[in-house]
């Protein structure tokens, strides 16, 4: 059985605060492990997607101006520079999609307006919908900023209602405590429920019922299932694999002689719907990054290398509120005619700080200028081998000669931090960033 809605009613504050009232209590009386009252009932699993998320930030921001626009593209500027981050559905019509360059964009759609990103707006709705969720669900797991996965399994008897209506009601709800609108996909899995949920949009309910999920994942393309990217699609395809229908006459020991085992069996169960994907409250994050695309592109070396230090500014910023230090620095380049370079390094003890990050970025970014000298149209670092920060230690009166950061370096820019968050980001800069 499959199901599918659309067409929002709007409840009031005051259904919506006696729902979740009456579900922190009812949750609030559950055992640990909720999903354990029945072992042999299938997981409820819904993925409830924000529809074109910083599109309807950006309208709701500015109602009078930005809200009345159809054509709309989130992201980059009106000159052409940056990506579209997102695009609005009418202008999707034209061809336009995220990612795609603002200039390609605007040749598509000439007539479509281009706003910014508000990134901290986007930031509260997204924790804004966190929080309804969070009352409405026992296990929630925000997956991305317009992405969360709900795991109500173990609460067939406490609902009493199929997961369709459950799916329904929860769209509902962020609709009206957020005024975000979100399509929801369910089934017995994550992968199911990420299909599921593409079906939905917009502003929608799909769910896939029990014992129907092989069904459901055999009217797929191969380059739909989640964890398939263009790569590995194009390698299927010259197998003459493109739909699932034709992966599923395969004998799982020629996937693994084509793939190779890991990949093999992977598919193998995935085309079967077997999915062994848990949804938890937080997932171990595995990188952080920022990016900047610059209005013009940059040719001083001095000017590279002072944008390249706000950039680790922000992104060491972003590494400790998470809570993480890492070992992988690595700096991207986008060279004006779009040709895309990096380069990386690892270092034997994870950092935090920014002039740690930046005294290893700097070097990569020196040697990328070296083998290529042209203009710079986008510059980004990312962080990986992130690892938990542990608890502060006992400061020494003087750092190792050869220490990267001291504890008192860390101990510094979490000061610095508190500053940031008490009088904005730019309370407390380096000096060379302040530099005209």
């Amino acid at each position: 059985m499959s199901a599918t809605g659309s067409g929002p009613r709007r409840l009031s504050r005051r259904i919506i605060s006696r729902l979740a009232s009456g579900m922190r209590s009812r949750f609030a009386s559950l055992p640990l492990g909720i999903a354990m009252l029945d072992p042999e009932a299938p997981r409820r699993i819904m993925l409830v997607d924000c529809d074109m998320f910083f599109v309807q930030v950006a309208r709701l921001m500015d109602p009078e101006g930005v809200g009345r626009e159809r054509l709309l593209l989130v992201g980059g500027s009106p000159t052409g520079r940056g990506v579209v981050t997102s695009a609005s559905y009418e202008a999707r019509a034209f061809g336009v999609r995220s990612g795609m360059p603002t200039t390609q964009a605007l040749r598509l759609c000439p007539d479509a307006v281009v706003v910014p990103v508000p990134r901290g707006a986007c930031a509260s709705k997204s924790r804004a919908i966190n929080d309804t969720l969070k009352r409405l669900a026992p296990v929630v797991q925000a997956a991305s900023i317009d992405e969360f996965y709900l795991d109500l399994s173990g609460t067939e008897r406490l609902f009493g209602e199929e997961l369709v209506q459950t799916a329904r009601r929860i769209r509902e709800a962020v609709l009206a405590e957020t005024r975000v609108s979100v399509s929801v996909g369910g089934g017995s899995s994550r992968s199911v429920a990420k299909l599921a949920v593409r079906r939905a949009k917009p502003a929608g309910v799909h769910v896939v019922a029990p014992g129907e999920e092989e069904t459901f994942v055999r009217t797929h393309r191969l380059g739909e299932l989640p964890g398939i990217g263009p790569a590995f699609a194009v390698v299927l395809a010259r197998r003459g694999l493109v739909e699932v229908e034709d992966a599923l006459r395969i004998e799982r020991a020629w996937l693994r002689a084509w793939l190779g085992e890991v990949r093999g069996d992977w598919l193998y169960d995935r085309i079967r719907s077997v999915d062994g994907g848990t949804v938890s409250e937080r997932d171990a994050r595995k990188s952080v990054s920022t990016e900047r695309t610059f209005g013009h592109d940059l040719h001083d070396d001095r000017t590279v290398e002072r944008e390249l230090l706000r950039i680790c500014v922000s992104a060491s910023a972003a590494l400790r509120e998470g809570g993480y230090r890492a070992r992988t620095i690595t700096v991207k380049l986008r060279d004006g005619d779009f040709c895309t370079r990096q380069a990386g390094h690892t270092l034997p003890d994870a950092v935090e700080t920014d002039h740690a990050i930046y005294a290893v970025a700097l070097p990569l970014l020196r040697e990328l200028r070296s083998r290529r000298r042209t203009g710079v149209r986008l510059m980004g670092v990312a962080l990986t081998g992130l690892v938990e920060r542990e608890a502060p230690t006992q400061l020494g009166l003087f750092a190792g000669d050869d220490a990267l950061e001291s504890a008192r370096d860390r101990a510094l820019a979490r000061v610095i931090d508190d500053l940031r968050d008490r009088f904005g980001r730019a309370a407390v800069l380096p000096g060379r960033v302040l530099e005209p």
